[in-house]
């Protein structure tokens, strides 16, 4: 009888304690929705990117429902998308019909121009977007702002004059932000035989550091991730031989630093191991990559790893670069 009274108490007390929370896991799987918007153009539409992502967010995140949308338009830069209007998409959930309608009238007007196919292509989608502004829209949890040679010229650069622009938006819901910084300039298609030059690639990086320290903002540091990968695996390249887009090994260390950048943690362990090009060879073969190569490609344990290991040192670098904690 004593027994028995002693394993309930014994019962009791383990159950007020996971009650409690003191008894919790360390990893909950707690329902949560994550709402993220991208805003960029070829480099994130290719390889779907937000889908890889939200792939990689969910595995990782037990409990986590990624939710992306993307406003891309092939080519343009920040300053593009601002004139095209992408800052509505932005400020969506407190946007007005007076707001939009304006920037329909300007877009009418811009369009006129018959070379200006991107005014054209925004003006449908605000033309969509206004039908539908009377629809809840969910506040963004973390706006994702991509460059593209914007952010390698001038004092300040155009990348540096305008993500300041849509970060403010961002930050007035409370949404975050990352910089993703492309590196098309720096992406090689050849395996290379000699080192690859540091110098260029750290005054750039240090630039992004400084405006996302600006912005308190993170950033995917694709300078930084791509210079470690060519110093340690120098066999890999990272844009297509016909094409000058970044290939599926430069996409996947993208994900996984744009990951990196939403949780603060690691990619390492995540069991995502392929990618998926959305262009193909001659626009007519669809299993196979501008390269020829397949489509897809599934890396290999080691190599996963390994680009997983790289995507999170060169956003511990960036950090420390943008927290001053870096050494020439």
């Amino acid at each position: 009888m004593l027994l028995h009274l002693r394993l309930i108490t014994w019962s009791l007390i383990c159950l007020l304690i996971l009650l409690s929370g003191a008894g919790r896991p360390v990893v909950a799987e707690e329902k949560q929705t994550l709402n993220v918007l991208f805003i960029g153009n070829s480099y994130t539409a290719r390889h779907n990117l937000a889908e890889v992502v939200k792939q990689m967010a969910e595995a990782g995140n037990p409990g986590l429902t990624f939710k992306p949308t993307t406003v891309i338009y092939g080519g343009r830069r920040l300053r593009d998308h601002w004139n095209l209007g992408s800052q509505n998409f932005v400020k969506l959930h407190s946007l007005t019909k007076a707001e939009e309608e304006q920037t329909i009238a300007d877009l009418k007007k811009a369009a006129e121009d018959k070379e200006n196919r991107y005014a054209r292509a925004a003006l449908k989608r605000h033309q969509s977007l206004l039908k539908e502004l009377d629809q809840p829209h969910p506040k963004w949890d973390v706006v994702v702002l991509q460059s593209y040679r914007d952010d390698v010229s001038g004092d300040p650069s155009l990348y540096a004059q305008y993500a300041p622009k849509f970060a403010a938006l961002a930050k007035e819901q409370g949404a975050r932000v990352i910089l993703y910084e492309t590196t098309p300039a720096t992406q090689n298609k050849n395996p290379l035989r000699t080192a690859p030059e540091t110098e260029p690639v750290m005054k750039k990086a240090k630039a992004i550091a400084a405006l996302a320290k600006q912005l308190d903002a993170s950033a995917a540091p694709m300078s930084l991730v791509g210079l470690y990968c060519q110093t340690e695996r120098p066999d890999l390249t990272l844009r297509f031989l016909n094409d000058a887009h970044l290939n599926q090994t430069m996409a996947y260390l993208t994900a996984c630093a744009i990951y990196a950048a939403l949780f603060d943690k690691s990619p390492e362990g995540l069991p995502v191991d392929s990618i998926t090009d959305i262009r193909f060879w001659n626009n007519k073969d669809r299993d196979k990559d501008r390269d020829g190569n397949p489509i897809t490609k599934t890396f290999s344990d080691k190599d996963r790893a390994e680009l997983q290991k790289m995507a999170w040192k060169g956003y511990q670098k960036f950090k420390q670069l943008r927290d001053g904690k870096a050494a020439d």
